[in-house]
């Protein structure tokens, strides 16, 4: 694909977004500012990715379940460190954040296949990579905020913590890209982001409603 192509993609979603920051106030305002930063993530290890598959001899399989997963959750988790260290660590701001990395990631390679696979795609197709690649990108960076909420007030466990948080979310990335390119399991792959979606944020809810009724 042209990188003309991934930069226009990018200025078409970015500017409308960054209009309407000077509407918004508070929590709303932080939102949408890290759905940006996650799009920026996913422009910056675009580039990241086509420099390795440049110089690495190896087909797209290995690429995107040995390579990207890597890279990619790496990346996304670079700005949820960095509020969660210097601004606030508490898991009811750092969850949201960090899904609105993972989803404001997801919005951008959406495209950039979008527009990698134009003849092919359907309303079908659009509704799998939603729910699909969506979740999975939103799952993963949010698995890495509720654990920094934990690992940040216990310094001895921050390195240690941190590297193992980006384990099991790199480990949890694979596999979606794993299956959902197996002709035998491709719709278990579908499936996985909205079945570890759902229950999570069953429990989210109610245990943020409980420490609001308390």
């Amino acid at each position: 694909m042209d990188n003309n192509m991934i930069y226009i993609l990018f200025i078409c979603i970015m500017v409308p977004l960054l209009l309407m920051l000077p509407l918004l106030t508070g929590r709303s305002r932080l939102l949408i500012g890290y759905m940006m930063i996650g799009i920026f993530c996913c422009l910056f290890v675009a580039g990241v990715n086509g420099f390795i598959r440049a110089h690495l001899d190896r087909d797209i399989y290995f690429i995107t379940t040995n390579i990207t997963p890597v890279t990619e959750e790496i990346v996304k988790a670079l700005p949820i460190l960095y509020y969660a260290f210097i601004f606030n660590s508490n898991r009811s701001r750092i969850i949201p954040l960090s899904f609105a990395v993972g989803v404001g990631f997801a919005v951008l390679e959406n495209m950039i296949i979008l527009t990698q696979n134009i003849e092919t795609v359907s309303v079908v197709w659009a509704l799998a990579r939603g729910f699909a690649s969506g979740l999975m990108h939103g799952i993963c960076t949010a698995f890495i905020g509720y654990g920094i909420s934990f690992v940040r007030m216990r310094k001895k466990l921050f390195v240690c913590g941190t590297f193992a948080l980006l384990i099991v979310s790199i480990n949890y990335h694979s596999e979606f890209n794993m299956l959902v390119q197996s002709e035998k399991y491709k719709y278990l792959g579908f499936l996985l982001p909205l079945c570890t979606y759902i229950p999570l944020v069953i429990v989210y809810v109610i245990l943020r409603k409980k420490k609001l009724s308390e």
